[in-house]
């Protein structure tokens, strides 16, 4: 069965940096796009990043532009997060998603969907 697993989430004080990893498993996911969304508590879920299958297009929210980097390894079938200058406001659980078709949204018309990893921030 095909899946995304997310993985990386933890603590951290804010200005510090984590890297998020979605390994995909089940089949290949060169042929998907992926991305990633979170929900802070008591808020909606929001788009975050995607990147094309091919790798070579990627897309931010304005609230993560500049600190965020998202980037993949097709030999590894597997996305990352690079999350740097953390924010309190970045704290959220984080999802992983892969679909054929680009930019879908919400969250729950992808194909894949993962389960979340947590990220907090202190101040």
């Amino acid at each position: 069965q095909a899946q995304v697993l997310e993985s990386g989430g933890g603590l951290v004080q804010a200005g510090g940096s984590l890297r998020l990893s979605c390994a995909a498993s089940g089949r290949t996911f060169s042929t998907y796009n992926m991305g990633w969304f979170r929900q802070a508590p008591g808020k909606e879920r929001e788009f975050v990043a995607a990147i094309r299958r091919s790798g070579g297009n990627t897309l931010y929210a304005d609230s993560v532009k500049g600190r965020f980097t998202i980037s993949r390894d097709g030999t590894k079938n597997t996305m990352y997060l690079q999350m740097n200058s953390l924010k309190p406001e970045d704290t959220a659980v984080y999802f992983c998603v892969a679909d054929s078709r680009w930019l879908v949204r919400p969250m729950e018309g992808c194909d894949y969907r993962g389960q979340g990893t947590q990220v907090t921030v202190s101040s």
